[in-house]
């Protein structure tokens, strides 16, 4: 580490994955290929079987922490991954998404006086080729607050960096939406957020919450209720689906 990089903070990049041999090289690289000194990368696992683990091990040099091993969900491992990171900042990647090019640490983090307790930005939808869908089909709010969220999932999770010692534990109570109310929750103690202005992530189409969408929207309705109260959380829902509509009628893609 340089004499410049000391003053840095420790990103820990967690990558959740399971039975992912396809994608999970393309994850690790954009992790361990970014200009940014100061990264500690973990790897938690499932206990995959179709090869997986042979390519993790392909780049065992690179990771500072890996396990596999059994477990009761995304957001268990998820959990797993945030005792063991020991970074000042966490930022999911999981199997199959990407940060979005070489310089974005850099970009947040380089040349900073002061630093947020939250960073956010744009997310690019790709599919499982790896090839441009379009940007993400909610617009990225210029100013974040836990209240942005009852119009929805207004930042990608897979674009948002907290500082870790705002981060909870995920709720695995919720199967499909535990992200929803984690970022909420982490949002509701920051005090200072930045909007970088810049696409952060490649978020693969396709995850557990959209193949579960009926389920997940269930959740999600209960966790706006828990923080938005249930006769605002009624009225956002019948405006969303109305959105929601039109945009499939125009994009065939939600």
């Amino acid at each position: 580490m340089d004499s410049k990089s000391k003053h840095l903070p420790l990103i820990s990049i967690i990558t959740v994955v399971y039975n992912s041999v396809q994608y999970i090289e393309k994850t690790i690289f954009s992790v361990i290929n970014q200009s940014y000194p100061n990264i500690e990368y973990l790897i938690i696992d499932g206990g995959s079987t179709d090869g997986t683990l042979e390519i993790i091990k392909k780049y065992k040099e690179y990771i500072d922490y890996f396990i596999s091993e059994t477990d009761t969900g995304i957001y268990d491992a998820m959990n797993k991954g945030i005792r063991a990171a020991s970074g000042d900042y966490l930022w999911f990647i999981n199997s199959g998404d990407e940060i979005y090019d070489l310089n974005v640490l850099n970009i947040i983090f380089r040349n900073k006086a002061n630093f947020a307790d939250v960073y956010y930005g744009e997310t690019e939808i790709i599919d499982t080729a790896g090839k441009t869908i379009g940007m993400r089909r909610h617009s990225t709010p210029k100013k974040l607050s836990w209240k942005t969220f009852k119009w929805g999932m207004k930042v990608s999770h897979q674009s948002i960096i907290v500082k870790k010692e705002l981060a909870p534990l995920y709720d695995l109570n919720y199967q499909f939406s535990a992200d929803f109310d984690w970022v909420i929750k982490v949002l509701k103690k920051a005090e200072k957020i930045e909007n970088t202005g810049i696409i952060l992530s490649k978020f693969m189409d396709g995850g557990t919450t959209k193949k579960n969408l009926k389920a997940g929207l269930k959740e999600r309705f209960k966790i706006m209720q828990k923080n938005y109260g249930l006769i605002p959380t009624v009225l956002i829902h019948i405006i969303l689906s109305v959105k929601l509509l039109f945009y499939y009628i125009v994009n065939r893609r939600y």
